[in-house]
């Protein structure tokens, strides 16, 4: 996996198009034209849109004489979610601290002595 596979994955699923066909994919493994009859979109459009999908590494395509199928990449939804673990454990140690922080009791501020008129030069 790229080093960088979460960003391509989140821009991949920016779109609501592909996050649908994610999700359609979920129920089982679709060929193409399965794809495209749940959306009223053009077949070169939902092609294009699978392409994104398969260079993010969250869709495998297998050929079956001339029908392409598609399913669901589990590696591809493991980084994805290895990222977000990660991510968690950055800001829940972070913000850990931070409420530690924020718990500290707070010295409170000596008051500053008043002169009298009198004491003053």
């Amino acid at each position: 996996m790229a080093k960088y596979i979460a960003m391509d994955i989140f821009t991949a699923l920016a779109d609501p198009t592909r996050r649908h066909i994610v999700e359609f994919l979920g129920k089982g493994e679709q060929a193409v034209g399965a794809i495209t009859e749940q959306f009223e979109l053009s077949p070169p459009a939902i092609s294009q849109h699978l392409k994104v999908l398969k260079e993010a590494e969250l869709v495998h395509v297998r050929i079956d004489g001339q029908r392409r199928i598609y399913s669901l990449n589990p590696q591809g939804l493991t980084a994805l979610d290895d990222w977000l673990n990660r991510m968690r454990r950055f800001w829940n140690g972070s913000l850990d601290a931070l409420e530690r922080e924020l718990r500290k009791p707070v010295a409170k501020p000596k008051p500053k002595s008043v002169k009298s008129r009198g004491d003053q030069k």
